[in-house]
């Protein structure tokens, strides 16, 4: 559980950062808004199915306008995974979770691979951003778990 949860509280810190580099890079581009507001949205989706809900409500690839939307939704994102994981015990990460897919397709995951997802789907997108803000000359966000270990 340890790693876990030192895991996700770089989740909550990497997903700032690269929010104040988009914020500091004052982007246009409307695809990397909208890849920011999927991994937002994607947290919440995994969260649900975490929490027994449906996630057939959420759309992971609309255009967003606002990042100040997108922040908050990052912020409650972070509480509510803080709440959930701490009412979690090592054994509970083997628990299997049924649900369906955005597509209405059954899965059935444990809790434990589902957060890993999680993390390493919010890292893998944050990694594309980065290079999409090199690219139009602004400064990438450093998000490495090693950073945010050294604070």
């Amino acid at each position: 559980m340890k790693t876990i949860k030192s895991m996700m509280d770089h989740l909550y810190w990497a997903d700032g950062r690269i929010l104040d580099a988009l914020e500091e890079s004052e982007t246009k581009n409307k695809d990397l808004l909208k890849l920011v507001r999927h991994v937002a949205v994607a947290e919440r989706v995994w969260l649900s199915r975490l929490q027994g809900k449906g996630s057939a409500q959420y759309s992971l690839w609309e255009e967003a306008a606002d990042l100040t939307a997108i922040r908050t939704m990052f912020e409650e994102n972070a509480e509510q995974y803080r709440a959930y994981i701490e009412g979690l015990e090592e054994t509970d990460l083997e628990e299997m979770i049924d649900y369906a897919n955005q597509s209405g397709v059954p899965f059935r995951t444990s809790v434990r691979d589902i957060l890993l997802q999680v993390l390493l789907h919010g890292q893998y997108h944050r990694g594309q951003i980065n290079r999409a803000l090199r690219i139009e000359l602004a400064d990438p966000a450093q998000v490495d778990y090693i950073t945010f270990a050294r604070s």
